[in-house]
């Protein structure tokens, strides 16, 4: 992997995987020096048209949540890419998420499997994550909101 340095020499910016015309102009900000995050960018830079969702839980068309946290990040993940469809973004478009769950442990008890349904639904790209535990959501049954932003390549 090459890496760019911008003017400041404090921050290298990483090229994203295998960039063409059909995928986000989004550049990886990695301050040198730090760490390589796992799961997630620590920032992201991108141009284009901003595609935003709300928060989006793990129920499905006719408002059934899905059973249990794994099955709810599932059904949220499915749902955000189906949002980012019907804007004719994809996963890859994606440049932050920040996950809300009212029980971190449980979150972090799941890291494997949660990880796993993550590159099933949206694949290596990894943008900026923010998580945040809550002390509940709306639906009073969810146990995971997600609010996603893209970014479609002008």
């Amino acid at each position: 992997m090459s890496v760019t340095t911008p003017k400041s020499p404090q921050l290298a910016v990483l090229p994203t995987a295998a960039e063409d015309k059909t995928r986000t102009k989004a550049q990886i900000l990695q301050p040198s020096g730090w760490p390589l995050p796992k799961g997630y960018a620590n920032g992201m830079a991108a141009e284009g048209r901003i595609v935003v969702t709300g928060g989006v839980i793990g129920w499905d068309a006719e408002e059934r949540l899905a059973d249990g946290f794994v099955a709810q990040v599932r059904q949220t993940l499915d749902n955000i890419a189906a949002i980012l469809a019907e804007a004719g973004a994809r996963p890859e478009h994606l440049v932050r998420l920040t996950w809300y769950v009212v029980d971190m442990d449980e979150y972090l008890a799941n890291l494997k499997e949660l990880g796993k349904i993550y590159r099933d639904v949206f694949g290596t790209h990894y943008p900026a994550m923010a998580l945040v535990q809550v002390v509940r959501l709306v639906e009073k049954a969810a146990r995971v909101e997600i609010e996603a932003t893209a970014v479609i390549p002008s």
